[in-house]
């Protein structure tokens, strides 16, 4: 196949392997599309999106319009011509015009299995519900949220212990390893796209750092699988001793459950304690206190004087 024309748009780090994926097969990258730069941290510096850092490594155009449905980006982007344009997780709805205007129109890597899980933050609902298997689809875009054609579905198994931060990266290299092969394969009439059954299809909300906040009376399951879904962003948390304290890792424990109230600490050890839930314990390892950083679980237990039969708040 020739190189094709194209213009990318992403953003996050999740963009990034598809996008060197399409470089390094030679495509000529018209220009890269990316939201605008952002203040970030407590000092408010100015950070590019990871896929802009690329992009200028390579001595890619890059543009960052506020705004797609404006006639000057309008105008940009049909001067680019693109024969192609892919999109991941850019961040912002595409206008009818820019998905009509390639002559292959718009393909997006989208991190579920579709139709399920339309819409944001995909990896951390997988996680948040359970499941045990997710993957990459690959679409021809249309105007819906999340609706086109598919072209390609790469399934994947989620580990029990697997969190959003190890899901995505996974995800995000497993849609750069597709994408040359699927527009290769599209673009030579290999690839029939698939309508998606619509009557099947789930629907996602943006994650909330209110959701963090950990209800000691939900299932031990349902609080472990909590803490999974929100590491690295926003992170779980809860108070003990009117402080707040943040929870990285827990699992599962086998220890039995007792007549006490749920979000009463049942064990401490060496690297570890056990709290209570509404059905089930849980074994807390790995927690970071109040303008403090991360630290084993045993270690912040003997540095706070936390011990059996406190309680967290609920």
């Amino acid at each position: 196949m020739s190189p094709l024309k194209i213009v990318y748009m992403g953003t996050p780090s999740f963009a990034v392997p598809t996008l060197q994926a399409l470089i390094e097969e030679g495509h000529e990258i018209v220009g890269v599309f990316c939201q605008p730069d952002k203040q970030s941290g407590r000092g408010k510096k100015i950070q590019k999106p990871p896929v802009k850092e690329v992009a200028l490594s390579h001595n890619l155009s890059v543009y960052q319009p506020v705004t797609l449905r404006d006639s000057k980006t309008e105008e940009l982007l049909k001067s680019l011509a693109p024969d192609l344009i892919v999109v991941v997780a850019y961040g912002k709805i595409l206008p009818p015009w820019l998905i009509a205007l390639p002559k292959y129109g718009c393909i997006n890597v989208h991190a579920s299995i579709l139709p399920s899980y339309r819409g944001p933050a995909p990896i951390h609902w997988a996680i948040l519900n359970g499941d045990t298997e997710t993957g990459v689809t690959i679409m021809k875009m249309d105007n819906g949220l999340d609706t086109g054609d598919i072209l390609y579905i790469h399934r994947v198994m989620i580990d029990e212990k697997e969190t959003t931060g190890e899901l995505f990266h996974k995800l995000s290299i497993l849609g750069g390893s597709c994408i040359n092969k699927v527009i290769s394969d599209y673009v030579g009439g290999k690839l029939i796209p698939t309508p998606q059954d619509h009557d099947k299809a789930t629907f996602t909300n943006k994650i909330t750092k209110d959701m963090g906040r950990i209800s000691w009376k939900d299932s031990a399951r349902n609080i472990v699988n909590r803490i999974r879904a929100l590491n690295p962003a926003p992170g779980c948390y809860s108070f003990i001793n009117g402080k707040r304290l943040k929870i990285w890792e827990a699992t599962i424990s086998d220890m039995p459950t007792t007549m006490e109230k749920p979000g009463t600490i049942l064990a401490v050890t060496k690297r570890s304690f056990v709290v209570l839930t509404g059905a089930g314990t849980i074994e807390i390892t790995m927690v970071q206190p109040e303008n403090k950083k991360a630290v084993n679980a045993g270690d912040y237990c003997r540095g706070y004087q936390i011990s059996k039969g406190l309680q967290f708040e609920e």
